[in-house]
């Protein structure tokens, strides 16, 4: 079974924001939340890089380490989903992510802000796929329709890779060959615990 993950290449990024677009007019994301977003490095300086950021589907992910209720589950692709009926909204999630991709849905006092919401990798959520309370929960099920992530199709420099993660290494690593510089996925071996060969 293949193991679905993100790749951005910080090389080709341009900031132009069109997977965060895609990610919100997909599934209807609520104003304030951000289930992607693109974080620039050294703005405005020699050297600057951008790289689109979401939940990055973990193999062994520190939000469902430290969530008391259980919520979090990972399915057959490896991507993390989470179930909002049984989600708190403790924020512990949130603390934990080192990429920052659960959010509150509202702002305000603690016991106030909802249940988490989080990149579902354009994949649902536990209800019957296609099913009007998935869409209203989860967005849409591109994964259940044979789809890739909208974010990664509407990369307009293909700087977004989404799909098999072992097809993904294969594209950057051929990239990174013919840049002539091993630049090496950013966190890949931490994130995946293993290496690639060059």
């Amino acid at each position: 079974m293949a193991r679905m993950k993100f790749l951005c290449d910080a090389d080709r990024c341009i900031e132009c924001n069109a997977c965060v677009t895609a990610c919100k007019n997909e599934h209807e994301v609520p104003w304030g939340i951000n289930r992607r977003r693109v974080v620039t490095i050294n703005d405005g300086k020699p050297g600057e890089r951008s790289v689109s950021m979401a939940c990055m589907h973990c193999t062994d992910a520190p939000c469902a380490a430290v969530c008391p209720v259980n919520c979090f589950y990972t399915t057959e692709d490896a991507v993390v989903l989470h179930s909002k009926d049984l989600c708190i909204g403790c924020g512990y999630c949130f603390y934990a992510c080192p990429f920052g991709a659960p959010q509150y849905p509202q702002v305000g006092n603690f016991g106030s802000r909802g249940k988490m919401d989080k990149c579902t990798y354009c994949s649902g959520g536990p209800e019957a796929d296609g099913s009007q309370a998935e869409y209203e929960k989860y967005g849409s099920n591109r994964l259940a329709e044979g789809k890739l992530p909208l974010c990664a199709e509407m990369c307009s420099t293909k700087s977004l890779l989404a799909g098999d993660g072992e097809i993904i290494a294969e594209i950057y690593k051929d990239r990174v060959r013919k840049r002539g510089y091993g630049s090496g996925a950013w966190g890949w071996q931490t994130a995946y615990r293993e290496t690639i060969a060059t």
